[in-house]
Order: C-alpha cells, then sequence, then structure tokens
C-alpha cells in the first residue's frame, strides 16, 4: 500500500510540475465580435480549464496562398472621386494601407459591368477588326487613379486579375451588351483586344497579373453585360486564340477559366485539364459563391484541385447580394436577416439553399471553407458602394465593406470590411495553409504560416455563447476565449534559432 501511495504521490508531483514548466505559447490575439470589437487586441487570456484544444500541425502543408482582396470597379472609383480628399484617403488606406486590409489580390472588369455608371466598351468602332481604335480613356477618370493610389500606399504591392463581362456588341450573334456569344469571325479580334488592354494599362504604369476569359459565362439572365460560352467553347477560345496570342505578343499573364458558381465547377474543369493541349494555356480556375448562403461545395472544391493540382484556384467575386446595405447598423451585419437573389428566384428544388443568413457569418465560413479546400486567393466584389448599394445602372444594389454617403462625405466601415482584414492582412501572399486538429465542431479554424515565419490562426465563433479552447504548436500552449459571435486571428511570432 506504501507503494502504491508513493507512486501516486509521485504521479501527481510529476503531473504538477509539467503543468508549472510547460511553456506558454506567445502570440497575438484580434477579435471582431457582434458585441462591438473592431479587429481589437485581446489581451485578457483564458483561464478556464476546457478539453477543446486547437493543435497546429506546421509540418502537414497544403495550397500556396495567392492573396485576398476586392475589386476596383466603376462605381468604388465613382463615389471615391464625389469624396472629400481626407476621406477618400481613408479608405484606399484602410484597404492598402500597412495599418489597413493590406489587400494583396485584386479584380477590376474590362468594359463595362453592372456596377459601372453606364455600358461602354474600349472598342467602340463597329467592325474594327484589328482595333486601330481602341482606347481605355473611360477608366483613365476614375479606375485607374483608384488603382494608383492604391499602389502608392501598398507597400508590398498587390495582383490584379481583370475580367471582360461582355465583348462590344458588334462582335456577338445577337448584337446586344446582354447575352449572345462571340461571332467566331471575331475570336482573334477578341484575343488581341485582351493583349491591347495590357499594354494600355502598362502604359499606365499598372501591370495585370492575369485575366478571367468571361465574367459568368453560364449569363445572368440577361440582366446586364454577360457573353455566354459552354466550357468547350472557352476552352477552344483559350487554347486556339487568347493563349497564343498573348504569348506570341510576350504577355506573361495568368488565364483563368471559368469564373462563375461552384455547382457547375465538375463539368467546367473536366473540359478545361481533359487534355495536356487543352489545358496548356489555362492557368487556373476562377470560381463564384452565389449558389448558396451557407454551402460552400467542398466536394466540387476538392475535385477541381485535384483535377489540376499545380494551378490556381481563386475566388474571383463575392458580395452581399440583392440587398440596399444598412447604414451604421452593426448588428444587423451579425443578424440573420439578409436574403440573397435566391430567396425570391431560386428554382423550388433550390430553395433550402437560400435561407436568411448574417453577412458576417457568411464571409467567415466561406473564406475558411475555401482556404481548407484548396482555394488559395479570395477576391471580394466592390470595395466602396453608396447608401443605395450603388450605383448601378441596372439597379442591382449589393453590399460592400465600405459604404459611404458622398452628399455628406460620410464613410462607414462595415463589419464586414474587419471580416476581410481578419484573413488579408495576416495571411499574407506566399504563406502554406497548415494542418491543424480541432476537437470543437462549432468553432471553424483555419491556419498558415506565412514567408516571415508567423503563423496566423484565424477560428470563427458562430454560436450565440463565448468559448475557451487551448491552441497548441509543439509543447507550447495558450489558453483563449472567443467571444459569442466572433471572429479571431491568432498571430503566433516564429521561435528564434540560436
Amino acid at each position: 500500500m506504501k507503494l502504491i501511495y508513493k507512486l501516486k504521490t509521485a504521479l501527481i508531483l510529476t503531473v504538477l510540475l509539467s503543468a508549472c514548466t510547460q511553456e506558454k505559447l506567445e502570440l497575438e490575439v484580434y477579435e471582431t465580435s457582434a458585441n462591438g470589437n473592431q479587429l481589437d487586441p485581446i489581451t485578457d487570456f483564458s483561464t478556464k480549464s476546457t478539453d477543446d484544444r486547437i493543435v497546429l500541425l506546421p509540418n502537414q502543408e497544403f495550397q500556396t496562398i495567392t492573396g485576398f482582396g476586392g475589386s476596383f470597379t466603376e462605381a468604388s472609383a465613382h463615389l471615391l472621386n464625389q469624396l472629400g480628399p481626407e476621406n477618400r484617403k481613408k479608405v484606399v488606406e484602410a484597404y492598402f494601407g500597412s495599418k489597413g486590409a493590406k489587400y494583396s489580390l485584386t479584380r477590376t472588369h474590362m468594359n463595362s459591368c453592372d456596377f459601372s455608371v453606364s455600358n461602354y466598351s474600349y472598342a467602340e468602332v463597329e467592325d474594327d477588326k484589328e482595333l486601330e481604335h481602341f482606347t481605355i480613356q473611360e477608366d483613365k477618370d476614375d479606375i485607374i487613379p483608384f488603382i494608383k493610389e492604391a499602389m502608392e500606399a501598398s507597400e508590398e504591392g498587390f495582383k490584379i486579375l481583370a475580367s471582360p463581362w461582355t465583348a462590344p456588341p458588334w462582335m456577338k450573334d445577337n448584337k446586344d451588351w446582354r447575352g449572345g456569344k462571340l461571332l467566331p469571325e471575331y475570336y482573334d479580334t477578341w484575343a488581341l483586344f485582351f493583349s491591347k488592354y495590357v499594354n494600355a494599362y502598362a502604359s499606365e504604369g499598372i501591370d495585370i497579373w492575369g485575366f478571367t476569359v468571361e465574367n459568368e459565362p453560364l449569363g445572368n439572365d440577361n440582366n446586364w453585360e454577360s457573353m455566354h460560352y459552354t466550357p468547350e467553347e472557352m476552352t477552344y477560345f483559350v487554347q486556339n486564340y487568347l493563349g497564343p496570342k498573348l504569348e506570341s505578343d510576350g504577355h506573361d499573364v495568368k488565364i483563368l477559366g471559368y469564373d462563375q458558381n461552384r455547382e457547375h465547377l465538375k463539368e467546367w474543369v473536366d473540359e478545361m485539364f481533359k487534355t495536356e493541349a487543352t489545358s496548356k494555356y489555362y492557368d487556373g480556375t476562377a470560381i463564384h459563391w452565389y449558389a448558396s448562403t451557407f454551402e460552400i461545395f467542398p466536394e466540387a472544391l476538392q475535385y477541381a484541385h485535384d483535377k489540376s493540382p499545380n494551378k490556381y484556384l481563386i475566388q474571383s467575386e463575392a458580395c452581399v447580394d440583392a440587398e440596399i446595405p444598412k447604414w451604421r447598423d452593426d448588428l444587423w451585419y451579425w443578424s440573420k436577416e439578409a436574403t440573397d437573389w435566391g430567396w425570391d428566384w431560386a428554382p423550388e428544388e433550390d430553395k433550402h439553399l437560400h435561407p436568411k443568413y448574417a453577412p458576417v457569418n457568411r464571409y467567415a465560413r466561406d473564406i475558411i471553407g475555401c482556404l481548407n479546400n484548396w482555394v488559395d486567393g479570395w477576391i471580394d466584389w466592390n470595395m466602396v458602394l453608396d447608401k443605395q448599394g450603388g450605383p448601378n445602372w441596372f439597379k442591382n444594389w449589393c453590399v460592400a465593406p465600405v459604404i459611404v454617403d458622398p452628399e455628406k462625405d460620410e464613410v462607414y466601415f462595415t463589419p464586414i470590411y474587419y471580416a476581410m482584414s481578419h484573413f488579408s492582412r495576416f495571411i499574407r501572399p506566399n504563406a502554406i495553409r497548415i494542418g491543424f486538429t480541432n476537437t470543437d465542431d462549432d468553432l471553424m479554424v483555419t491556419a498558415a504560416k506565412n514567408p516571415d515565419g508567423t503563423i496566423a490562426v484565424v477560428v470563427f465563433n458562430e454560436g450565440e455563447s463565448p468559448k475557451d479552447f487551448e491552441l497548441a504548436l509543439g509543447e507550447k500552449t495558450q489558453m483563449i476565449s472567443i467571444s459569442a459571435q466572433a471572429i479571431q486571428t491568432l498571430v503566433i511570432q516564429p521561435t528564434p534559432t540560436n
């Protein structure tokens, strides 16, 4: 009995000694929450005991991150032109400055889109097959100054992905801005259009990193600018016209195929990456999120990655659509009151994919879900909209992370802005997503190791109660408390080497 007693005593002492000598994980914690935190530093760590653990596995490596960001639309740039100099600079710095979201991957539209003030093309002169009258003059009043100011604010720079919504009507079979298809006799001209766009922007000091071939090639019910392709038609155009033209003109730009919702992803990547010849000029695939307000379609994302594991898989557009923004009402963005286009218009068999939702929840769920299923870049839609959710020539109102009132020269940074910043600010280009284990199914988690050695962990608690968990990296641990309805980014500094 004495021996057993001594063994028990020794075991207790060993456990206590281990607990006392266990190293604490040194980290910074930032939180955005429904209770009012806006990327605020958290310094009071939990002391509660819990069985819930997130264990980081830095030796498990997945995709390399391309970046995060938003889009330079004419609507956003037009609104910035109406703000006073102080607020204009405030918005640009908030997105691109060293103390802001530090956007690293962006998008813009070639020719007009629904978030333009009116319809326009860089090739307005009909039957100008050599595009002798090609001009980006339309962009010089708004989009180009916006991009240049962002370039000045950004210390590390950012990539630009450009997308056409449509070719000019004279190149299409229906002679309209909306719907229709590119006529085969203009395939050469349309490929030349992309090449001239790269040159024109380069002459303004702006490098174009990549293209998507067509925004939403399945169309939008002919509501605003669009042009239709089948997977076979797009691949034929890329393989025989666009890819060879950009190559022969010496343009080192990426080409991403598809560029629409994930539920049709399989049929597109099957065609794009069918053979070595079909995939030669494709650098990857672009996707949108509008098929559901909650479903991320992980099987489709996994399938697309497996089909082309060494190519990009980039979320190129997302927004709270079919909504007029709520002005200075932070709680609305955390409330399950928003509806999307599918609330009214989805087929009956798809209605379940479009329930009411909280905007912040949708962003956090989707970005984390995308990252954990091989997506390497995530781009939001408009960076700035007004209180109506425009301007938009079709009145297709949407929400942006930053809402402005140009008449009063006022700016509102919505909770979506802070939600985006949790990823864009702390997970940098060329970071590598790493593995982890998580015992709490109610917490969503993703993690990445940055080029500077820091590890960024993003945790999302959608629930209405705060939670405690232990974060572990090797032998080091730290107890953390996350608020109800909150996003946290935890930044772990690299261990010094002797």
